[in-house]
């Protein structure tokens, strides 16, 4: 059981794969173009934010057989998983880059599920940076933080595929790696290592009793 990630060369890739400042929790660091020789039916699959849809396109049907063959996905923001990815609804939304300089002001964004395994970790504040757009869930799927309308920022589906899909719009390897947004730094100190803990089975994949249920 592995945690295999894609990474495409970016500045934001590498600070986060390689950097000092993030959990090193990775088995396999690989372009997307050599998914299909290393990747198992056991491994999850972490696709980091801002990815070109196009060479996840390229892959697409590796990466549904590996979801066929029970395997699990996770698919970070801004890479449009809705386009590489069975499945997904994405609706896209303007970004207000600068909402947190308006006093007063409130993102909105709650986490649903704060004692999922994935999420057991962060704080409230750690899920808050920007908004890029919304999904609308297979019925049955775990939303774990929601946006101010109730609408899914990051849900976790086991019922569309043989696998796992996590997917989320939110984004935070490209601010991490671009030193903008102390909340995207905090969110992969707690994620990351929540995650490899579920791929190596040190934490289970319960769903959680306070998640939201996706009901259409």
């Amino acid at each position: 059981m592995r945690l295999i990630a894609t990474t495409c060369g970016t500045h934001y890739h590498i600070e986060t794969f390689e950097g000092d400042r993030a959990p090193l929790v990775w088995d396999v660091v690989v372009p997307p173009e050599r998914l299909a020789e290393v990747l198992h039916p056991e491994d999850t699959l972490f696709v980091p934010c801002r990815s070109p849809a196009q060479r996840l396109i390229a892959v697409a049907e590796t990466i549904r057989a590996h979801l066929d063959g029970g395997g699990a996905v996770v698919a970070m923001g801004e890479s449009r998983s809705d386009l590489w990815l069975p499945h997904v609804a994405f609706t896209p939304r303007p970004t207000n880059w600068w909402w947190w300089l308006e006093p007063g002001a409130e993102l909105g964004v709650e986490v649903t599920a704060p004692d999922h395994p994935l999420l057991a970790d962060l704080e409230p504040r750690d899920v808050i940076w920007h908004l890029h757009g919304h999904f609308d869930p297979p019925a049955g799927s775990e939303v774990l933080v929601r946006d101010a309308e109730g609408r899914a920022l990051l849900y976790v589906d086991t019922v569309s595929t043989n696998g796992r899909m996590v997917v989320t719009s939110l984004d935070p390897c490209f601010h991490h790696g671009s030193h903008f947004m102390p909340a995207t730094t905090r969110f992969l100190a707690g994620f990351l290592p929540a995650l490899g803990a579920l791929v190596k089975q040190e934490r289970s994949w319960t769903r959680s009793p306070s998640a939201r249920t996706a009901r259409t």
